[in-house]
């Protein structure tokens, strides 16, 4: 629902975005390994990307882009090891951190929720979790 302030605003819509150096490896990151709905968007070189239950993203080129030291996107899935297991194998590394105790696959499952970190090809952190 939106709210009164946001009608006088004039807000209709809203996405979130974030920036990597190389949008072929991008597109073909998410598209490919990660399986999402990745599409190029106008002549700007920007790519959209609509996650499952329709959230979209927008992807923009930036030469001197500079990897988020933070997740910037998660991605629920049903069966935390499924995923990690179908990653693993289409050549993603998932990446381990001091102060969270991870399994042999990297997954976190010291409390909720289960989660298990990666990077894109531009260095961005995203995460699987259950």
């Amino acid at each position: 629902m939106t709210s009164p302030t946001a009608t006088r605003i004039g807000i209709a819509h809203g996405f979130s975005g974030f920036a990597v150096a190389d949008l072929g490896a991008t597109k073909k990151f998410y598209g490919e390994t990660l399986g999402l709905d990745i599409q190029e968007q106008g002549e700007m070189g920007l790519l959209s990307l609509t996650l499952p239950g329709g959230a979209e993203v927008m992807i923009y080129p930036k030469p001197d882009h500079v990897p988020a030291v933070f997740t910037i996107l998660n991605l629920a899935v049903d069966d935390i090891d499924v995923a990690v297991d179908e990653l693993t194998a289409r050549g993603v590394v998932f990446l381990r951190y001091d102060g969270f105790e991870q399994d042999d696959k990297g997954i976190a499952r010291g409390g909720e929720p289960q989660i298990a970190w990666f990077t894109d090809p531009a260095g961005n952190i995203l995460a699987v979790l259950k």
